[in-house]
């Protein structure tokens, strides 16, 4: 193998790991609610906020290690995937109100698809912006749809009151990162 061709081989993302690694941040997530929840005197807010810390650590570990950031835009980018995920609750929240008469389980595939696109646009948004975060649309188009379409299984775990396991959490979490390390993989082989 030529220089150039070694340099792109050790670059290329291991989906599988990435793909565990969202599955496993996934599952983290809806077990830490019973705990963060009895934080008495702590906004809903910033609750909501530490629900996303699992995933914020894995999206700062291929944020670094793919796109070889400095570690400030990784910690960067960390701290925008809490905002994202913030922002893909209150989404969810303002779809589920905008529609009081519609049936629930509409409701939840709607609000799934809201804040599952809002969620994965602000993360897209947000890291574009790093040093080597890439800037074209095409290369986050997967990240958008995966997170789009993985938002509908809000409704799934809302049919069957799943509360401290989720289907959501992990399909979406590995989906999303997925969805990055292509993004940022098309940015390093630029």
């Amino acid at each position: 193998m030529t220089g150039t061709g070694a340099s792109r081989e050790a670059k290329r993302p291991a989906f599988l790991q990435i793909a565990l690694g969202g599955l496993v941040t996934g599952v983290i997530t809806p077990l830490l609610q019973p705990w963060i929840d009895q934080l008495s005197g702590s906004p809903g807010d910033y609750r909501i906020a530490l629900l996303a810390v699992p995933f914020a650590v894995l999206v700062l570990i291929l944020v670094r290690r793919i796109a070889a950031n400095p570690w400030w835009a990784a910690a960067i980018a960390g701290v925008i995937t809490v905002i994202a995920f913030l922002c893909a609750v209150n989404a969810a929240i303002w779809v589920d109100g905008q529609m009081p008469e519609a049936d629930k389980a509409m409701r939840n595939v709607l609000e799934g698809l809201g804040g599952g696109f809002t969620g994965s646009a602000v993360m897209a948004a947000g890291i574009c912006l790093l040093p080597a975060g890439p800037r074209d649309v095409p290369a986050w188009l997967p990240t958008l749809v995966i997170g789009t379409v993985a938002g509908a299984l809000l409704a799934v775990d809302s049919l069957y009151n799943l509360d401290l396991v989720s289907v959501l959490y992990p399909v979406w979490q590995a989906g999303v990162a997925i969805g990055l390390a292509i993004a940022l993989q098309r940015t390093g082989a630029a």
